[in-house]
Formats: structure tokens, sequence, C-alpha cells
């Protein structure tokens, strides 16, 4: 055989070992892609009953509930258009109030309800964690900057 014709082959065993890595990755992964929508969205074109997806939007102040069991919370996310009753069931993040922004993880149920398996809280730019709140701008500013030489001291390869 022609050296030519090697490389020719070789190409054409390259590609389809390509394109068979991609279908098997998407194949892999099909299950794995999360969709985001807002309320608005969801009530207009809402995803499959059971499907995994991300809701997010602000949770409406005053629909907040504890559940009798302790673990379980209702509330209602919305985006200023429409809004999502929830239900998640365990721990609350600390920055998770009403009024602030979340993003639900879960899946939509048949009643309507999105059931998440997930919460994660946003914050604003103006964050500052609790133990900084006493603090005046100059000993927070102090507080990072030590603790950024104390954590380059410590990795490895550090002088």
């Amino acid at each position: 055989m022609k050296a030519k014709h090697q490389r020719l082959v070789l190409i054409v065993i390259a590609l389809v070992a390509l394109i068979g890595a991609s279908l098997l990755a998407v194949y892999a992964l099909r299950n794995q892609a999360s969709f985001f929508y807002v309320p608005k969205q969801m009530v207009e074109s809402p995803p499959d009953v059971g499907q995994a997806v991300r809701l997010g939007g602000m949770v409406q102040a005053g629909t907040l509930k504890t559940l009798p069991d302790g673990v379980t919370v209702e509330f209602i996310v919305g985006d200023g258009e429409q809004t999502v009753p929830v239900r998640f069931a365990g721990i609350l993040p600390d920055l998770f109030v009403e009024g602030s922004g979340v993003v639900a993880e879960g899946r939509l149920s048949a009643d309507g309800t999105f059931v998440a398996d997930n919460l994660l809280a946003k914050h604003d730019e103006n964050y500052v964690p609790r133990e900084l709140e006493e603090m005046t701008e100059h000993q927070r500013k102090q507080v990072v900057a030590e603790t950024i030489e104390g954590t380059a001291a410590k990795a490895p390869g550090a002088p």
C-alpha cells in the first residue's frame, strides 16, 4: 500500500474514532444537562414532569413556610411577571431569606409545584460574611490581606 493511501486510511480511522467519542460523550451526558428556567418560562412552557431543571428567581416576601415535619419548607419564587410554588426538604443555605435570589435544582411535579433537591442562595455584590460585619472597612482589608498571605505561605512550592 502506498504512503498516500496509508495516510488516508489513518485520517478516516481518526475521524471515525472522533465521531464515535463525541457520540458516546453526548449519550453519557444526556441526563446530566440541566436547563435553566425563570418562573415566566416555567409557566408558559413548562418542562416535562420529572425532568431535571433549574429554576431561578426571587423568593417572594411572606411566602416562606416551614411544614410540621420541621425539615420541609415551601415558598414562592417569582420574576416580577409569574410565580412558581417550590417545596424543599433539607437544610436551607445560610443566605436564604425572603426577598433574596435563589436557584433551585429539581423537578416539576404533576400538580405544578417545583420540588427542589438543592437550593443555591444568591447574594448581591455588597455581601459581607458574618465574621466581618462588625469590622471597619480598614479592618476588613487587613483580615483579607492576612488571609491571602497565609494561604500563599501554605501553598505547595511557596517560598
